[in-house]
C-alpha cells in the first residue's frame, strides 16, 4: 500500500448535480487568477461558511454528476487551494473528472450515501476503499488507471510530465 495514497479528512456532504458556477462562482473567476484568494470563495453559494470550516485533507461529499458546467480549470484548482483532499461522488462530470486529475486533485467515485457532514473518513486509492470510521462501515471505489494514480501521486499532469517527460506507451 502506498502511504501517499490514503487520505483522511471529515466529510462535507453536498447534493447532485454540483456545477462549476457553485464550486467557484462566475463573479470571481475574472477578478483574479490568485487561486488561494479564489479558494477563499470556495462552494459558497450553496455553503457560505464552506471555506472558513474545510480544513487541510477534508473531503468533498457529493452525489451524482459532481462538476457539471463549464469545463474551466479554476473549479479543481480552488478546491485543492481550500485544502481539500479529495471529492467523493456517486458520478462526475467527464471534463471535471479529467481536469481534477490533470491538477492533482483526487476524485473517487464510490456510494456516497452512507456518508454524513462531519464524518471522519478514510480513503485508500491505492488500495480502492473508503472507511468511514465514524460509523465504522467500508465501501470499495471504482479503481482509477495505473496512469491516473501515478499522475496523482507526482501532484497533476504538469509535475508527471516535467518529472518523467512523457508517457510509455
Amino acid at each position: 500500500m502506498r502511504e501517499d495514497m490514503v487520505l483522511r479528512g471529515r466529510a462535507h456532504v453536498f447534493g447532485d448535480d454540483v456545477n462549476t458556477d457553485y464550486i467557484i462562482s462566475g463573479k470571481y473567476k475574472f477578478k483574479t487568477l490568485d487561486m488561494d484568494e479564489l479558494a477563499c470563495h470556495c462552494m459558497e453559494d450553496i455553503d457560505p461558511a464552506f471555506a472558513s470550516r474545510v480544513q487541510a485533507g477534508d473531503f468533498i461529499v457529493a452525489g451524482n454528476n459532481f462538476g457539471c458546467g463549464s469545463s474551466r480549470e479554476q473549479a479543481p484548482l480552488v478546491i485543492k487551494h481550500a485544502g481539500v483532499g479529495a471529492v467523493l461522488a456517486r458520478s462526475f462530470a467527464r471534463i471535471f473528472f479529467r481536469n481534477a486529475v490533470n491538477k492533482g486533485l483526487p476524485v473517487v467515485e464510490c456510494d456516497t450515501s452512507g456518508i454524513q457532514a462531519g464524518d471522519e473518513l478514510e480513503v485508500d486509492l491505492a488500495g480502492g476503499k473508503v472507511v468511514n470510521i465514524t460509523r465504522g462501515t467500508e465501501m470499495d471505489i471504482v479503481p482509477l488507471p495505473a496512469v491516473m494514480m501515478d499522475i496523482l501521486s507526482e501532484g497533476g499532469l504538469t509535475e508527471y510530465l516535467k518529472n518523467h517527460g512523457g508517457f510509455e506507451l
